[in-house]
């Protein structure tokens, strides 16, 4: 028993664990956990648990109001759209495109920005600072405004849409990794590990790499929220996903028309964007508060 404590101890003591007791003690990025644990779970069942294929039109059930109205369905919670479309089925489609999507653009943003950023932040000379300079004028357009740029150089549709989301988001995370690379090269253990005789390679993977790692998943967290305002956005433009795929964003702007005839094909997908986005901004905040009170004490 006392092994067992002693172990228990010693691994409280580790830099996750230390995260952890911190983040777990903030109730606001607990919510945010679980809804974000909630979107991601239903991003990968979604199309096992969808009631009714989310494409099939009934001609027969046209803009049927929710079950909880008078003439509602047990069967279409939501009711559906202007083709006789369920409306949950493609919501919970949907959350497969836009969260789940906006998590595959992110994970590739943050491998590229991080070689980039690397190789960025070990550089010197004339070839970082004209990197730096390009980086610094690129960061001045919204990312958003980029995406679209991108896309109408790509053309319309989803896969399009997560290129130009996956290069938007780029440079965000080149110049973060970059700085904070710069930062932790002026720490003294990293120049005393250089005069050991070290190289670049065993600086960057054995010392700056595991001391920037939480940053990196600050950084992340933003830029996810991010990556679904955009990939939403793109879709109620007409520039990402096209029909009838059920995006979000896309099916705002499919269902504008119909707004006073059937408001919760409009409310319900917005809702899921602002729950989404809300999740992450939580679980982001929550990291923040974390990481700066575990090094303060």
């Amino acid at each position: 028993m006392a092994k067992f404590r002693l172990y228990f101890e010693e691994n409280n003591r580790s830099p996750i664990a230390q995260l952890w007791r911190e983040f777990a003690r903030q109730h606001s990025a607990l919510f945010g956990l679980i809804l974000f644990a909630s979107f991601l779970l239903l991003s990968l069942v979604a199309p096992f648990i969808s009631p009714h294929d989310p494409y099939f039109q009934n001609d027969s059930l046209l803009l049927l109001p929710p079950s909880w109205a008078e003439q509602g369905i047990v069967y279409y919670p939501f009711g559906t759209d202007d083709l006789g479309r369920d409306l949950l089925s493609r919501m919970l489609k949907g959350t497969t495109y836009t969260f789940g999507l906006a998590l595959l653009t992110v994970f590739a943003s943050l491998l590229a920005g991080l070689a980039l950023g690397a190789l960025a932040g070990m550089s010197r000379g004339m070839k970082s600072s004209f990197f730096n300079h390009l980086l610094d004028l690129i960061l001045t357009i919204p990312s958003l405004l980029l995406a679209i740029i991108i896309v109408a150089i790509l053309g319309p549709g989803l896969e399009n849409t997560a290129w130009a989301v996956i290069l938007a988001l780029l440079p965000q995370f080149v110049h973060g990794i970059r700085n904070a690379i710069a930062e932790q090269l002026k720490q003294d253990y990293v120049i005393a590990y250089r005069l050991d005789g070290a190289s670049n390679w065993q600086v960057l993977t054995r010392l700056v790499i595991p001391n920037i790692w939480e940053k990196i998943t600050v950084m992340s967290s933003m830029a996810l929220s991010t990556a679904i305002l955009d990939i939403a956005a793109l879709g109620f433009l007409g520039l990402g996903a096209q029909a009838p795929i059920a995006e979000w964003g896309a099916m705002i702007s499919d269902s504008l028309d119909i707004i006073y005839i059937a408001p919760v094909s409009v409310a319900v997908p917005g809702l899921l964007i602002f729950c989404a986005v809300l999740s992450v901004n939580l679980v982001g905040d929550g990291l923040k508060v974390a990481i700066q009170k575990r090094r303060e004490s």
